[in-house]
């Protein structure tokens, strides 16, 4: 129902993902891409695409798992190095099974943080396109701040959509 709040999330289980998880993983993330409007990620990724972006690619740092009691995943949350950030940021990427269940990256951002500061980062930047305003909030939630705008970032039908990034301070 338009309007309405996502139901409510059962009790989770946050872990590392691990390689077995990369079909599902991947199936979660390509659902997202398929709908559109919230990530900037615009085609579909092959397993071993999936792989080398969140799980074992030189710039990956960690990636957890949101895991629901029938053992599904409801979302995932991963940290990645990006050589245009100063020396101690990390990106942080966080996605959910449509529809969307409340609280899933309420839920995985403790383990990423913690994880994030125990590997000696001192900031986790998230960069979130404009028209995502679920994503806005979520991150706003979180305590994370405004400090840039890429105005404009073209997708791929050409479209000209902003990008805003954010930061969260570690220390």
């Amino acid at each position: 129902m338009p309007g309405s709040n996502p139901p409510l999330v059962e009790p989770l289980s946050i872990r590392p993902a691990q390689p077995g998880d990369t079909g599902e993983l991947m199936e979660l993330l390509n659902e997202i891409i398929r709908a559109g409007g919230t990530t900037a990620i615009e085609n579909p990724l092959t397993g071993a695409e999936f792989e080398r972006w969140f799980l074992s690619g030189p710039d990956c740092v960690a990636c957890h798992v949101a895991e629901m009691r029938d053992f599904s995943i409801a979302g995932f949350q991963a940290l990645e190095r990006n050589s245009r950030f100063p020396e101690g940021w990390v990106d942080v990427a966080t996605f959910t099974r449509r529809p969307r269940i409340a609280g899933v990256g309420s839920a995985l951002f403790p383990a990423t943080r913690n994880y994030a500061r125990e590997a000696g980062f001192t900031m986790i930047n998230a960069t979130i396109r404009a028209d995502n305003e679920a994503g806005l909030a979520y991150y706003a939630k979180l305590g994370f701040v405004d400090y840039s705008v890429a105005t404009g970032v073209a997708l791929r039908d050409g479209t000209p959509v902003d990008r805003i990034s954010r930061r969260y301070a570690l220390r």
